[in-house]
């Protein structure tokens, strides 16, 4: 395993300059790339080293460094290991480009990145709602976004809502489960 570790480092290395490794124990090697160096890295990787799959591309979001770090997981079949392609995005203008023409449900993974955190793909080509329906507010799993008050002022505090009761009171007297006093403060 850590001949073929080595051996795609120094590949990668060789054809992505501003490529950064961090070795994993066992079957795992990550990448720091610029992000405009994404799509050429994840070809290369599917179509030279093997990557046959994409596993998975998430997001964190670092509030205090006014980044977005957008990670790409690949994996080779044939050599059963996994390759993290990391590489961050400005949280106040979050543009990269697209690559679902790579990898077809990289689509899928992009318009939840657009609608939760608000990264814009460049060509990405969907349905602007993807999740979240009729969406209004901010995107909500940003770290600085308020939960309880956009919960508050949308669901408690609007128009029609004066007789509204909390569910949680017809669950109650169904099943006989008693609220647990730390969760009584979202009640009404």
């Amino acid at each position: 395993m850590e001949e073929i570790k080595s051996t795609i480092i120094q590949r990668i290395k060789t054809h992505f300059s501003d490529a950064t490794e961090k070795e994993y124990p066992y079957n795992r090697v990550d990448f720091s790339v610029k992000k405009e160096t994404i799509p050429a890295i994840l070809f290369y990787l599917k179509d030279e080293m093997g990557f046959k799959h994409l596993s998975h591309i998430s997001c964190i979001d670092w509030l205090e460094e006014n980044e977005f770090e957008v990670v790409f997981i690949v994996w080779s079949p044939t050599d059963k290991i996994k390759v993290f392609v990391h590489t961050r995005v400005d949280r106040e203008n979050p543009v990269m480009d697209n690559v679902d023409m790579i990898w077809r449900q990289a689509n899928t993974y992009e318009r939840e990145m657009r609608e939760m955190f608000g990264i814009q793909f460049t060509g990405l080509e969907a349905p602007e709602e993807f999740l979240l329906e009729d969406w209004e507010g901010p995107p909500p799993m940003r770290r600085d976004f308020d939960t309880e008050a956009y919960a508050t002022n949308t669901y408690w505090e609007r128009p029609g809502r004066e007789d509204a009761k909390d569910i949680r009171e017809t669950i109650e007297k169904r099943s006989g489960e008693i609220l647990p006093d730390f969760a009584k403060k979202y009640t009404r």
